[in-house]
């Protein structure tokens, strides 16, 4: 089995870090997707946002995905959990999907835990991304 590259910022690392770390310290009621952000974190690899290749999600892009299963094609900008709203499009990153896109490259396919079971999601374009816009306070 070989293991995916999955690519995240520093500041994305040590932000969504303390954020896991704190919540789960808590005992949030995220804690299982917050534990497979956790796992995600753990195997991504860590770059400057100025060298983060133009076609990888990464926070606050925006991303449209295809449900392979359903055929349907959404468009989400992926967000920290305080802004998340999903009738404006703003997914959260602890959500299973925002969890699962996070660090992907565009034209991946990967599976989606859902509650009604595993999801099939392709990453169709990332319309736009904070580092490779030079958007690097975002």
């Amino acid at each position: 089995m070989s293991t995916r590259q999955i690519y995240i910022t520093a500041p994305d690392r040590q932000r969504l870090n303390d954020m896991v770390e704190t919540a789960l310290a808590a005992k949030n009621r995220d804690a299982t997707f917050l534990k497979e952000l956790a796992r995600e974190l753990a195997i991504a690899e860590t770059v400057d946002p100025k060298s983060v290749p133009p076609d990888v999600v990464t926070m606050n892009s925006r991303v449209v995905v295809k449900d392979l299963d359903a055929g349907e094609t959404s468009e989400y900008t992926l967000v920290f959990p305080e802004q998340a709203d999903v009738s404006q499009g703003r997914l959260s990153v602890v959500s299973p999907i925002g969890t699962a896109i996070l660090g992907y490259r565009k034209g991946a396919t990967l599976t989606w835990h859902t509650p009604g079971g595993p999801r099939q999601i392709q990453i169709v374009d990332i319309p736009y991304q904070p580092e490779a816009a030079g958007d690097y306070h975002l």
